[in-house]
């Protein structure tokens, strides 16, 4: 099965440089208690319920040939376990209070699109992003071939990276990857699994091994009061430490935001970050600085 698209993103400015088409993989390894594009996290189509929308008619219910959508406390649920996703549901909701999230495109459809913003590209210095969910956890086939098809072009190609997918994979893309945005989230390894549900053995091997074969690396990094940002600024010296060794041409410091937890109703999950908060701005200059003490000289906030 062909990977699924969640969103074909037209003139993105914040996912590298330029304006760019940004390309929403669906499919995540990680699970970051965060996460602002839940939509992402799961490899098949999913029910995305839009509440504001439903006038409570119930008529979906009554017409759902699995019984998969239920009455739950005044509102409309769905039993994920029976849910076949066979879109009748969609066909009877005057409101379209309801959608499936994630499509198919070919290689080609895909190049299409993108091919269309070329001059926005080339006057901008942008291109096309490979993003998710995670793009490198997707088939590899279809990505490097989205990816050659672009390269062959002269688009540049930027791959949006969590860094948790196998070697062998960032050995294949390379060859037309322009550039790496790179997350990094923790050091400290338990809170890694506790916060993402993963180890970060395989995200740090990943980046060494990126950064020895000499791939442009932005390294992007949300910062979280609670997870990775405190008096200290323990966690962010630890990222210090392991970066200064590697070859990193851009770092990009992202506050936290939550924008995307109105999306978890819609898709009957829970939010789990309401504790996290967004660093002061001078708690971020003040993160800022510290990278820039230790001579990384392409240091921004946002991005």
């Amino acid at each position: 099965m062909k990977p699924l698209v969640i969103n074909f993103q037209k003139c993105s400015i914040h996912d590298g440089p330029g304006i760019r088409s940004t390309v929403f993989f669906k499919g995540c390894p990680l699970e970051c208690v965060w996460c602002h594009n839940p939509e992402s996290q799961r490899y098949t189509k999913e029910v995305l319920y839009n509440r504001e929308r439903c006038s409570g008619c119930e008529r979906c219910i009554q017409i759902c040939p699995h019984d998969a959508i239920i009455s739950e406390n005044g509102t409309v649920g769905l039993d994920k376990n029976k849910c076949e996703l066979c879109e009748t549901c969609l066909d009877y909701c005057i409101n379209n209070a309801r959608e499936i999230v994630g499509d198919e495109y070919t290689v080609k459809e895909l190049l299409k699109m993108i091919e269309k913003d070329r001059m926005f590209y080339e006057e901008s210095g942008g291109g096309v992003t490979l993003s998710g969910g995670e793009v490198m956890a997707q088939d590899m086939d279809f990505v490097c071939a989205l990816a050659e098809g672009c390269h062959n072009k002269g688009i540049d190609v930027a791959i949006d990276t969590c860094g948790y997918a196998p070697k062998e994979n960032y050995e294949r893309i390379m060859k037309y990857a322009d550039r790496f945005l790179y997350d990094m989230k923790l050091i400290d390894d338990e809170k890694h699994i506790k916060f993402t549900g993963k180890s970060n053995k395989k995200i740090l091997e990943n980046l060494k091994f990126l950064s020895d074969n000499g791939a442009y690396i932005n390294i992007r990094i949300p910062l979280i009061v609670g997870v990775n940002v405190d008096d200290d600024n323990e966690e962010v010296m630890k990222m210090i430490e392991v970066l200064k060794g590697l070859n990193i041409k851009a770092v990009n410091l992202l506050p936290y935001h939550d924008i995307g937890k109105h999306k978890y109703t819609k898709l009957y999950m829970n939010y789990e970050g309401e504790a996290f908060e967004k660093p002061s701005d001078d708690k971020m200059d003040e993160i800022k600085s510290l990278f820039e003490k230790n001579n990384f000289s392409n240091v921004k906030i946002g991005g």
